[in-house]
């Protein structure tokens, strides 16, 4: 039986297509019944969409897949802890729960600078956990971000 773990590699391995691409290296999955519907990388600097999260493009690609914009029983696996926007996104499209690995203190919606989740008049409730891969989620994206400051310095 697939774990969280093995759910968080598939969406670590999006994050690295992600990276290659310029992009901020985050991935996410949405599965079903240990099975995954749909996977993507952030690609907002490509896709000149400020919305292309790997969340949402993910639930994006869930949903055409199950032919219905209410994602119940899905699982939504993600690298960074969601933003207010795609924490927002993932209660309309009814996720049962969200999994995530790094902790975002600036931007999170999870708990790191809000909780989303836990807004009083929510028509749905999420499950959200995270912490998982958590060091090597955040590994990925401060060198990301390391190499890019570097790169601007000109060094």
């Amino acid at each position: 039986m697939p774990s969280d773990i093995g759910f968080m590699r598939l969406a670590l391995e999006e994050a690295q297509r992600a990276r290659l691409r310029g992009e901020v290296p985050v991935g996410a999955v949405v599965v079903r019944n240990d099975q995954v519907v749909a996977a993507a990388g952030n690609a907002p600097i490509g896709l000149h969409d400020p919305s292309a999260h790997a969340e949402m493009l993910a639930l994006r690609a869930a949903g055409s897949q199950l032919q219905n914009y209410r994602l119940d029983d899905t699982v939504l696996y993600v690298t960074l802890e969601p933003c207010l926007m795609c924490a927002a996104a993932i209660v309309h499209a009814r996720v049962r729960r969200v999994v995530f690995g790094a902790f975002d203190p600036k931007a999170g919606a999870a708990g790191g600078m809000i909780d989303a989740f836990a807004l009083k008049g929510l028509n749905h409730r999420v499950d959200v956990f995270g912490g998982v891969l958590e060091k090597e989620c955040g590994a990925l994206l401060s060198g990301f971000f390391s190499a890019t400051r570097s790169q601007g310095s000109g060094s």
